[in-house]
């Protein structure tokens, strides 16, 4: 097996499919404590089903580069939808359900009735649930991903210390002179960002695990909200990691491999947590 893994590491594409999940795993862990902590957690549901519409526009539309479409109006609808989330007639819940509900149908009514692809249920597959699409990544695409992931991981590194202030407590961030409503934009426009560049990671449906199971997982072992962070980055790249790793040897969808070892990981974490709770008590 580690000799398979040794010549498949031989192809550029594998390499750079390992590259791009390190990258998004990282960033998508970094924000993933701040939205769970802020209950924001569907909005990367949300926006992910939005990314999914538009990139049925783009591919009716016949772009060469889907991102130069689906990067502004994803982060445009992150606008919108930390926006109406504060109308008191349309609650923030109700507004990502009609949101995202309404992009995954547009999405699919285009691709049926525009696209001249004659596989039109494998190109759905592969745009909800990643499919194989990591391991056919360009140089060009790669290097965006890097960009962009650069990009995320500096906005929270400089900006750790207010994101960590409005994350905690937003109303004395603001009495202190904060303007939270403009950290929470930077939060939304991020989460935009990392949700379409790890579309072709796990897919569209998939990508909110990414963002709330390493959270979650790292919640279980540690309390200090520096400590959560980076455990769930580790957390992370981990089964980034090992779930590519065992969809190139096993032939399994990456998508759903990565997401199962999110899942089993945050397993483990919630039992080990759940034991530390007892002996605590018993201590």
């Amino acid at each position: 097996m580690f000799e398979s893994l040794m010549l498949y590491l031989e192809y550029p594409f594998v390499r750079y499919a390992i590259i791009t999940a390190v990258l998004i795993a990282v960033c998508s862990s970094l924000l993933g404590v701040t939205l769970v902590l802020k209950r924001f957690s569907f909005i990367g549901d949300g926006l992910s089903h939005v990314a999914f519409g538009v990139l049925a526009v783009a591919a009716v539309l016949n772009f060469t580069n889907n991102m130069l479409l689906v990067l502004p109006v994803t982060v445009l609808c992150a606008v919108l939808l930390l926006r109406t989330g504060k109308n008191a007639k349309v609650r923030g819940d109700a507004a990502i359900a009609m949101i995202s509900v309404a992009s995954l149908a547009v999405g699919y009514l285009l691709m049926n009735v525009f696209t001249t692809s004659a596989n039109i249920s494998g190109d759905v597959c592969s745009s909800l649930f990643g499919a194989m699409s990591i391991l056919t990544l360009t140089r060009t695409e790669v290097m965006l991903c890097v960009i962009l992931s650069v990009i995320v991981v500096m906005v929270f590194i400089v900006f750790y210390n207010r994101i960590f202030a409005v994350t905690f407590d937003e109303d004395f961030a603001r009495a202190s002179g904060l303007h939270a409503e403009a950290y929470n934009l930077l939060i939304a426009i991020i989460t935009a960002v990392i949700i379409v560049v790890a579309m072709n990671l796990v897919g569209s449906l998939l990508i909110s695990a990414l963002i709330v199971f390493p959270a979650l997982s790292s919640m279980r072992l540690f309390k200090s909200f520096k400590a959560v962070t980076l455990c769930s980055a580790l957390i992370s790249v981990i089964c980034s990691l090992s779930g590519i790793i065992v969809s190139i040897l096993f032939d399994t969808p990456v998508g759903s491999t990565i997401v199962v070892a999110d899942a089993v990981v945050f397993g483990i974490c919630f039992l080990i947590g759940s034991l530390k709770g007892v002996s605590g008590k018993a201590a």
